[in-house]
Formats: structure tokens, C-alpha cells, sequence
């Protein structure tokens, strides 16, 4: 003791008290009513002000943040403190770098370090000897525990037996093994986010239904009764959560997700919760408890939620996502192997243009290929309707089914949560009926409960009957009739208008797993490479330089020079024929036409100098009537051209002179009715 000098009691002595974990302090209480009685030992001592430093109650001292022990510091380096008071080394520091720095500082102001063993002097090489093995025992005791309590976690994790907290759904049979929930509307709830996963196909669709049709999720809690449920809205997380977890597959999996330690201001920092690769894991068994879905479903939905992540992997499809063209997400470019993206333009940016532009942006390099999307879009859309075909009647079947199906999964919900609020409310009357009414505090406040139990219980029927009250969307038999024959046409039903852009993706998405393109001269070179493994080659044929799709056919510019304008418009229109935008024809879109295509206009007598006549000329010519040389040109003895159908015959005058036409037309004469014959007069039109 004869190290305490007047001078150390001139100062304070400062109480250090910590405990690392919360768990610590709410169980070891005579730890710390030990640490708080080294404030008499102090002033056993002889020091009469005395300071107790219990800010770091809870924190760790193997290097994290600790305002308790920065405040320990604060007052050592202003020379308040002649002694620091703790009642082992681990308490003040489990790391060289804190220790040490605490015995720098008390060796230069001359501050004393007491425990329950002695008294030191930090400036004396012997106390400092001593202190600097404290330290290191005390730095190497927590490396110790900590290695024996993760090998012995790590052991029965490989056995699959520790379960540190329970995902929802499931319960703790025993200590080493879990069950299913018993609570069917827990387990309905998990089983219902699988099912519209698998029709949906995306975590955010599943989570914008669920919010959209107000169904809650069960969750859990922890608090002092220990382990509860409550239902709520779902998150975006939860629903990832539960879809990534591979409890649900029946397997039980331990290390899915580690740890990092940074150094930031000088202090080591732990960030936890990054996932590992599957390879990483410390366990994986499967088949190890009751499931709600397979293993072979869980890896495909894996696969699907990491192929849905817009832009976090090279080989990602990504989404489906807004806009019309169908092939995003799903093209790769055959000449520098990465993936194509689509911009959209036009007035309302409604035309699509797939385009590989990474070398350019990444490297600076040369653009690599653009192409429209009109094309491959049709031509990839027909070979998948080729496919669908034998399988339309199918689908068109399960449509009609899931339409029905959907209203009965809302309903169940809804009346499990009724039978819930309705136990819940029941045990609530009977906590009141058990508590003596005189009793007014406890009693009024059960009565509360009760009240608000009734209340969630009356707006559940409330909503349950106005669900069973509203006609349920139904097909009528004429409905009915028309999906099936839309699901016999598959066609039809691709280009129907109900069949969105994002329905066509996700038929796409389903068939197809990539498309490799290469840019030839005059076309696109296509590779489809279905989700089978099977691969399709196709060839897209390209618009040349100066072309664009709004072209008129070539027969319909060949009528240009064969009648007047009105004319031409008329028999176009009878025929069904558009221009190349899909409008009927008019004079005025005639004579555009032929301005374009440099076309002069018909003129009176032009065919006569062309040596062409027309059909009644021709039967004038001949002695005939016009169907008998209808006859001679399908019978392709007169030669004769045509335009379009429903267009004028051209024959060319010096074909009429032919021996062979001659001598039909004078067979078909000899066998003319006699004058009178009704049969004479047939018209040539």
C-alpha cells in the first residue's frame, strides 16, 4: 500500500463497471453489485472523492466504441484521476491496444491501477510487467472462450441441431429439433406467398398483391412472455426473406451469412449479415424436417430471383419491366457476348430498339449493333406460338381455373383471421370474467382489451361478408366459349388486345432461357436457346439502307399506270388492301404513291400504245364473252397478268393472235347457245 502517495488522494478515484452483453446484465446481477462495491474498497483506501464510470454497461471491450471508457481517458490525460479502480483487467480492456494505451497514460500522469489483487504503479518495470501480462492473459482468455463456443456451436450445427431463433411458420418441438406451426392460418399464409410466386414470378409482384388485397403476414416477436406471432402487412424483406430461405425446402442450413471487420477512426468495426456462397456454408442438410415446398422448387425460384436482379450479374436477364418490346433482358450480342439493351423513341416512345453499346461506355471502344425491334420481336413471338400451339387448350383450362381459384384463396384468408380475432376475443372476456370487479384498475383495462378484441373481430366478419356478397368475377358460357377457342387459336390469343406486353414477356421468359444475335448485310442471324437446352436457328430479314417498315406491297405500285386514281383507290379498298400505316386508300394517297415511286398518271389511250387490252376487249376481240376468256386464262392458254386480286386483267394484244387462243376461242363459239338462250347474254363482270 505504500504505493497510495498524498498526491493520489489529492485526486479522484475513478470506479470503472462494465459488462458485455445485455444477456450479462439482466442475469448476472452479483457481477455487478460486485463491481459497484469497489467504491468502498476506494475509499477504504483512502480517497475520498470517488467517481463510478458505468456508461459501458452492455458493451464489449474487445475493441468497439466505448464513450465510458474514452471519458476514462479524457479525465487520466487532465490529471483528475490518481487511481482507476476496476475489479479485474478484462473489465477495462480485452485488447493489447486499449490496454496498453491506458497504461501509457497512467504511467505518464502517475495514476495508480487497483483490483481486488493490489495496487500498481504503472511506472515501476516490475507493476508493468505484471499489468502488461494481465492484459495479454486477459486478451487471450476471450480469444479461448470464443474459439470453444464457436467450435461447439459449429458441431452441433453439422449434426443440425441448434437453432438459435425459429423462422415463421415453423415452432421448437424439442430443443434440437422444429416442427410445422400448428396454426393453419400461420401455415396457409406461408403456403400462399409460394403459390403466387409461382405465378407471378417476381418478389415485388407477389408484394404488390398482397398489400393490394390487404393480406397480413404473420411475424415474429420477442419480448419478456417470450416468443409471440402478430400479423401484419408485409415488406418487401419479409416476403425475400421467406422466399430465399431454405427452411421452407425442409433442409436446415447454419453460416448462410458472415461477417467483416473494417477499421474506421482508428477502431475495428464488425459489419455482419453479408451472405456467403452456398459452397461456404457451414451445413446444409436436407430432407431435415417438414417442408412447405421442394428442394427442386426452391433452387428454380433461386434461380429466378437472382436472374430477376436488373443489373447485378453479367449473365442476369433482369426483370420484366415496362415498354413494349418483348425480347429485353433476353438477347445477347453473338459478336462481343454481352447484353443487349432497349431505348425507346418516336413521338410516344413507344419504338423499341435493341442496341449493344458496353464496349463503347465501358472502354470508350467502338459501338458495337443496333437493330429495330419490330421484326425480331414478330418473328421470335411466331416461333413461340408454334410451340404453344398443342399446349392452348391447356392453358386456356388452367386460366379459367386460377380466375376461380384467386377469390377462394382471399376468402380462406380472411376467414382464418376471423377464427383468430374471434379465439382472441373469447379469451379476452374470460381474463374479465376472472378478475374481481372490484378490482377497477386491472378490470377497466380488461374490459379494454376486450373491447378492441370485438372491434377487430366485427371488422373481419364485416369484410368477410362484404367479400361473399360481391358477385364473384365468373365467365359467362359465351366467356367461357371464347377462352377456349382463344387457347385452340393460340395466335389469336398472342395478338388479342388483352394480352399486355408484360404477359407476352412472361410467356417469353418461361420458353426461352437466352437469344444470341449477329448482325449480317441484309439480316439478323438469331440462336434461340430455349429453357430445354434445344436451340433454333432463325434468320430476320433487315430494311437496307434508306428503307423503313412503312412500305407499300409491290403489287399495289403496279397498279399505278393501269387506271385513273379514283379507280385504282376503289378497287384497293374492295380488295382489303392498306397503305403502309393501315389506311384505306383515297385519290389523294393514290397520287402520293405514284409521286413517290416517280410514276406519271394515267392518261386515256396509254394501254393501246402499250399493246395491252382489257378483258371485255379482249372477248371483243375474240367473239367471245367475257367468261369464256376467264376460262382461257385460268386454263393459261391466254397469257395475262394481274396486279393484285380484284384488280383488271392485262393481255397483251399480240398474245390474242396466237393459234392456240384462236383456235379456243373458235371451239367455245360452236358451242354458244342459239339466239334467245337466256345463257347468251352473260356479263363480262
Amino acid at each position: 500500500m505504500t504505493r497510495i502517495t498524498p498526491e493520489h488522494l489529492a485526486r479522484g478515484a475513478f470506479v470503472y463497471i462494465r459488462q458485455s452483453t445485455a444477456d450479462q446484465m439482466f442475469n448476472n446481477h452479483e457481477s455487478r453489485r460486485r463491481q459497484y462495491g469497489l467504491a468502498d474498497r476506494a475509499r477504504t483506501l483512502g480517497w475520498s472523492a470517488v467517481e463510478v464510470i458505468d456508461d459501458d454497461l452492455g458493451r464489449s471491450g474487445s475493441g468497439v466504441a466505448r464513450p465510458g471508457f474514452e471519458r476514462l481517458l479524457a479525465a487520466i490525460c487532465e490529471g483528475r484521476v490518481g487511481a482507476v479502480v476496476s475489479i479485474e483487467a478484462s473489465r477495462l480492456a480485452r485488447n493489447g491496444r486499449d490496454w496498453h494505451t491506458l497504461l501509457e497514460f497512467c504511467a505518464l500522469v502517475g495514476t495508480l491501477i487497483v483490483d481486488e489483487d493490489g495496487v500498481y504503479d504503472p511506472r515501476h518495470p516490475n507493476d508493468r510487467l505484471l499489468l502488461g501480462m494481465k492484459g495479454t492473459m486477459s486478451e487471450m482468455e476471450l480469444s479461448l472462450f470464443r474459439q470453444r463456443s464457436q467450435a461447439a456451436l459449429k458441431q452441433k450445427a453439422r449434426r443440425g441441431e441448434l437453432f438459435l431463433n425459429v423462422a415463421v411458420g415453423y415452432v421448437k418441438a424439442q430443443r434440437d429439433r422444429i416442427e410445422k406451426d400448428p396454426d393453419r392460418r400461420a401455415q396457409e399464409a406461408i403456403a400462399l406467398v409460394f403459390a403466387k410466386f409461382a405465378e407471378l414470378q417476381t418478389v415485388r409482384q407477389v408484394h404488390l398483391w398482397m398489400r393490394q388485397e390487404r393480406l397480413p403476414l404473420p411475424a415474429v416477436t420477442s419480448g419478456a412472455e417470450g416468443r409471440s406471432v402478430t400479423w401484419k402487412l408485409p415488406v418487401y424483406n419479409t416476403l425475400h426473406r421467406i422466399l430465399t430461405n431454405p427452411i421452407y425446402a425442409g433442409a436446415y442450413a447454419f453460416g448462410r451469412s458472415g461477417s467483416r471487420v473494417t477499421i474506421e477512426a482508428g477502431r475495428k468495426r464488425v459489419v455482419r449479415g453479408f451472405r456467403k456462397d452456398r459452397s461456404a456454408w457451414e451445413a446444409l442438410i436436407l430432407d431435415h424436417h417438414e417442408s412447405y415446398i421442394g428442394w427442386a422448387e426452391f433452387e428454380r425460384n433461386q434461380r429466378l430471383i437472382s436472374d430477376n436482379a436488373n443489373g447485378r450479374s453479367f449473365m442476369s436477364r433482369g426483370s420484366v419491366r415496362r415498354g413494349g418490346a418483348l425480347l429485353a433482358g433476353l438477347l445477347r450480342c453473338g459478336h462481343c457476348g454481352r447484353k443487349l439493351h432497349v431505348a425507346y423513341s418516336g413521338t410516344k416512345g413507344d419504338v423499341g430498339r435493341y442496341h449493344c453499346r458496353g464496349g463503347h461506355l465501358n472502354h470508350g471502344g467502338d459501338r458495337c449493333i443496333s437493330f429495330g425491334g419490330l421484326r425480331i420481336d414478330q418473328a421470335v413471338g411466331a416461333e413461340v406460338i408454334a410451340r404453344l400451339q398443342p399446349l392452348g387448350i391447356e392453358a386456356a383450362t388452367a386460366a379459367v381455373e386460377a380466375r376461380q381459384v384467386e377469390h377462394a384463396e382471399k376468402l380462406r384468408q380472411i376467414e382464418l383471421a376471423l377464427e383468430q380475432a374471434r379465439y382472441e376475443a373469447a379469451r379476452a372476456r374470460r381474463q374479465y370474467d376472472a378478475v374481481d370487479p372490484d378490482n377497477r384498475l386491472v378490470a377497466g383495462e380488461l374490459e379494454r382489451r376486450w373491447n378492441d378484441r370485438l372491434l377487430a373481430a366485427q371488422a373481419l366478419q364485416d369484410e368477410r361478408d362484404a367479400l361473399a356478397a360481391r358477385p364473384q368475377a365468373t365467365l359467362s358460357a359465351a366467356e367461357r366459349e371464347h377462352l377456349l377457342g382463344l387457347g385452340a387459336d393460340v395466335e389469336r390469343a398472342w395478338h388479342s388486345p388483352g394480352a399486355t406486353p408484360a404477359t407476352r414477356k412472361r410467356i417469353l421468359r418461361t420458353l426461352i432461357d437466352e437469344i444470341v444475335v449477329r448482325v449480317e448485310a441484309d439480316a439478323l442471324d438469331l440462336v434461340v436457346r430455349w429453357q430445354g437446352g434445344d436451340h433454333t436457328p432463325l434468320r430476320v430479314r433487315r430494311n437496307r439502307t434508306g428503307q423503313h417498315r412503312w412500305r407499300t406491297d409491290a403489287d399495289v405500285v403496279a397498279l399505278a399506270r393501269l387506271m385513273p386514281d379514283p379507280a385504282i383507290a376503289a378497287i384497293l379498298n374492295r380488295a382489303g388492301k392498306t397503305t403502309g400505316r393501315g389506311h384505306g386508300w383515297t385519290r389523294v394517297r393514290v397520287c402520293s404513291l405514284r409521286n413517290h415511286h416517280g410514276i406519271q398518271a394515267y392518261r386515256p389511250g396509254e394501254r393501246t400504245k402499250r399493246g395491252e387490252v382489257s378483258l371485255d376487249e379482249a372477248a371483243g376481240i375474240l367473239q367471245v364473252s367475257g367468261a369464256t376468256v376467264r376460262r382461257l386464262i385460268q386454263e393459261q392458254i391466254l397469257p395475262a397478268s394481274q396486279a393484285c386480286k380484284g384488280a383488271p386483267w392485262v393481255i397483251r394484244a399480240v398474245d390474242l393472235a396466237a393459234d392456240a387462243v384462236r383456235t379456243a376461242a373458235a371451239a367455245r363459239r360452236l358451242r354458244r347457245p342459239p339466239s334467245g338462250d337466256p345463257g347468251q347474254n352473260v356479263p363480262a363482270f
